[in-house]
């Protein structure tokens, strides 16, 4: 078992990596504040649209950091950490932390673990015996039912460059492994705006300071964007309003001047009702729409069916129609006006509709026209990174397939483990992500990953509900334990984050965990020999205007000049307009689809035999799905204190937390009408699972619509998570996950 990290010796400066090569010397971005203390400067990986620039205070003495605090040269980080990342030195500190290489013990079967006891089912192995166990078990499954049985499993648990998606690729690629179709936060909100737009880029964080008008469309701000609130608080202060169209009642919405609560997945239709009126009243853009879009015309069309009528979308909504009619006024009449949407739209079934249907509305009015005006869902295409360089996918050329490899959604995990069988999955290589806690239909996926034929490696910090599943048990270093570079999808600032401490233990990071197994598995290519120096100068490796100047040496040496404003981070040269502004879409040459224009109706569905337009089509768990047996809608929510089931398991956060976890919370009138009192255990009930909650009588969510929070399964009270209730059902585009079309029936225990 590895030992607690209050008894680490001091980090060695001059560590060396899996390859036997010597880290980047630990002076590099710090700053001496003091004679025993020092500064480092370093981005937050975490899965954030914030990306936050961070200062971390060593003691020199010690070799342990004993401060974080943000950045506050940074235009959007501006001093401040959310509540997670401030206690972030508590996860990097963790008495319960994983240190060392670990192998399960003979004859113990995979499962759930009682938590604080998990090691008793491992014994503690070099880092040799893991490498080399991992790559003959790896070369064996290959030999004798082909590589693609074997199956990476990574998400976004760090968004960095380097740790999110380089090596690793490199290695699944030459491996011959099965490709990973990463589909479970974002896929179909993504190609939904690269339908409509043909990229993904957005608002300024800073310009909704500007905006007249903010509409957070399930975006739930102050829980998980918070460094966007003081842009928003400054528009307010000059007389802005604030809605929030969520169906459950957020921090954000609890602070709004307005709540409007569609039932879960009825967002298209809501914003087609709202196209409908701005129409129907003529308070369009005409001058912005013809210069700029296509298909407007298709679109009325569409619109002015009876489906989005105003007392039909009312009807479906639950929104009063008096409401929606105001609003569209309103939208349509405010300059500047702003939409901040956010992924958990597009978690439905009818996912990509609703955040096509909803990304046109700017379109419609022009709103990109004007500084404040317009949308922010992501702005991660703006960063021109070189990930095919990083990845090569041109190595499944030289795996034994000399082919591409076959392509698993990740969102159907338990199909994959369960019923996949040309040829089946017979090795699981976990990285970056829990899918044991995070994964939809956990009866499959704990099924299959419980098959003691799978051979499974786990490459994390601690002892997630996936680990214990694993075969191998491989300890990860934190963001602030390994060098990387990253963009960020809500702010346009690139961040170089040198390791601010040497990697506690024996934790390694997935670049020297991955050139090493190439090694040992006989790969030739010398690409598995570059260093992560090596791959951040190929991130950069790019032509692209809004990469001019930036390097690795210039941001180097911004870490290093005591006169450098900006220290280790560097904004994009984006493209501005004669009066020195970024207006994304205010023209024509700003969209990349097959038109050139803002597409209304979208060429690219229509090449594909699909419906170009957005639609309202009822889910099979729907709202107007509903039934006698599963009469309720259930919001799998993400806690505001956990980064999805990232902290669930550390005592600061789960305090924070406490008041939500473990509780159902449900409508007065939901619980009357099941003789349900407050504090009571209830059952909660699929067509996939069961599990056992607390009820909470609350206003946060309207009649016929439950709430409970994502954590670990192992601590939850029978052991069970929410996930155990979702389906592997896909959204509409681009086989995103469905968490919020989940239907269910609530019962006394």
């Amino acid at each position: 078992m590895g030992i607690s990290a209050a008894e680490q010796p001091e980090p060695n400066p001059l560590a060396q990596d899996a390859t036997g090569n010597s880290t980047q010397s630990l002076a590099s971005g710090t700053r001496q504040q003091g004679s025993s203390t020092r500064q480092h400067y370093t981005t937050c990986s975490l899965d954030c649209p914030d990306s936050c620039r961070v200062i971390a205070t060593e003691d020199v003495v010690t070799g342990k950091l004993t401060r974080l605090a943000g950045d506050p040269a940074h235009p959007v980080t501006r001093g401040f950490l959310c509540g997670k990342v401030a206690r972030y030195l508590d996860r990097v500190y963790a008495p319960d932390r994983l240190l060392y290489p670990m192998r399960r013990k003979p004859g113990v079967p995979k499962g759930k673990l009682q938590p604080g006891m998990e090691h008793e089912s491992f014994q503690r192995i070099s880092w040799d015996a893991a490498l080399a166990e991992i790559a003959a078990n790896l070369q064996q499954i290959s030999d004798a039912h082909g590589p693609e049985s074997i199956l990476p499993y990574s998400y976004a648990g760090t968004i960095g460059q380097l740790g999110f998606g380089s090596m690793d690729r490199r290695f699944f690629h030459r491996l011959g492994a099965s490709q990973l179709d990463r589909t479970i936060c974002a896929s179909a909100g993504a190609a939904a705006l690269n339908d409509v737009y043909g990229t993904r880029l957005g608002l300024e964080p800073q310009s909704f300071a500007k905006s007249k008008l903010i509409l957070a469309w399930g975006a739930n701000i102050h829980g998980n964007n918070i460094h966007l609130w003081p842009f928003i608080e400054q528009a307010r202060r000059s007389g802005a309003r604030l809605v929030v169209i969520d169906p459950y009642e957020t921090r954000t919405a609890a602070l709004a001047d307005q709540h409007l609560r569609p039932r879960p997945g009825t967002d298209v239709l809501l914003a087609m009702g709202l196209m409908h009126i701005i129409l129907r009243d003529n308070l369009q853009n005409d001058a912005y729409i013809a210069r700029n879009t296509h298909g407007f015309k298709d679109l009325k069309n569409r619109v002015f069916t009876d489906t989005y009528a105003p007392q039909n979308v009312a009807r479906i909504t639950g929104i009063p129609q008096a409401d929606i009619e105001a609003l569209a006024y309103t939208y349509a009449t405010t300059i500047p006006a702003a939409i901040r949407v956010n992924y958990g739209v597009q978690r439905s079934e009818q996912g990509g509709a609703a955040v096509r249907a909803i990304g046109m509305l700017p379109l419609l009015t022009g709103a990109w026209s004007h500084p404040g005006g317009g949308l922010l869902l992501s702005t991660s295409a703006a960063f021109p990174f070189n990930s095919t360089r990083l990845q090569m996918p041109e190595l499944m050329q030289a795996s034994p397939l000399h082919r591409e490899a076959r392509t698993i959604n990740m969102s159907q995990l338990g199909h994959a483990l369960t019923l996949e069988n040309n040829p089946p999955i017979k090795a699981l290589y976990v990285y970056n992500s829990n899918p044991a806690a995070v994964a939809p239909n956990q009866t499959a996926v704990l099924a299959g990953m419980a098959r003691p034929d799978l051979f499974t490696v786990v490459h994390d910090l601690s002892f997630t509900d996936t680990a214990d599943y694993a075969d191998i048990l491989l300890p990860a270093p934190t963001f602030l334990e390994q060098t990387d570079i990253q963009g960020a999808y809500g702010h346009y600032n690139i961040g170089y984050s040198p390791a601010a401490i040497a990697p506690l233990g024996e934790s390694r990071a997935n670049v020297p965990v991955f050139a090493e197994l190439a090694r040992r598995m006989g790969f030739p290519e010398p690409c598995f020999h570059h260093t992560e120096a090596d791959l951040i100068d190929q991130a950069l490796d790019t032509d692209h205007p809004w990469l001019a100047g930036i390097t690795q040496a210039t941001l180097c040496q911004s870490l290093e000049s005591p006169a450098a404003e900006a220290h280790g981070f560097h904004p994009l040269t984006l493209p501005l307009n004669a009066a020195g502004e970024y207006l994304p879409f205010s023209s024509p040459e700003w969209f990349r689809t097959p038109t050139g224009r803002g597409e209304f109706s979208s060429s690219t569905l229509a090449a594909q035999g699909l419906d170009p337009l957005p639609a309202y089509i009822p889910g099979e768990e729907g709202s107007e799905a509903r039934t006698a047996a599963f009469p309720l809608q259930l919001l799998p929510r993400k806690a505001d204190n956990w980064m999805n089931s990232t902290f669930a398991n550390l005592p600061t956060h789960q305090r924070m937390q406490r008041n939500h976890t473990g509780f159902l919370e449900l409508h007065a009138d939901d619980a009357l009408s099941r003789n349900i009192a407050d504090g009571e255990a209830v059952t909660v009930t699929s067509a996939r699972g069961t599990l056992t909650l607390t009820a909470r009588i609350s206003a946060h969510t309207s009649p016929g619509v439950v709430a409970a929070t994502l954590g670990w399964n192992k601590l939850a009270p029978d052991g069970n998570g929410i996930n155990t209730l979702t389906s592997e059902r896909l959204t509409d585009i681009a086989g995103g996950a469905t968490f919020y079309s989940t239907l269910v029936q609530v019962t006394r225990r």
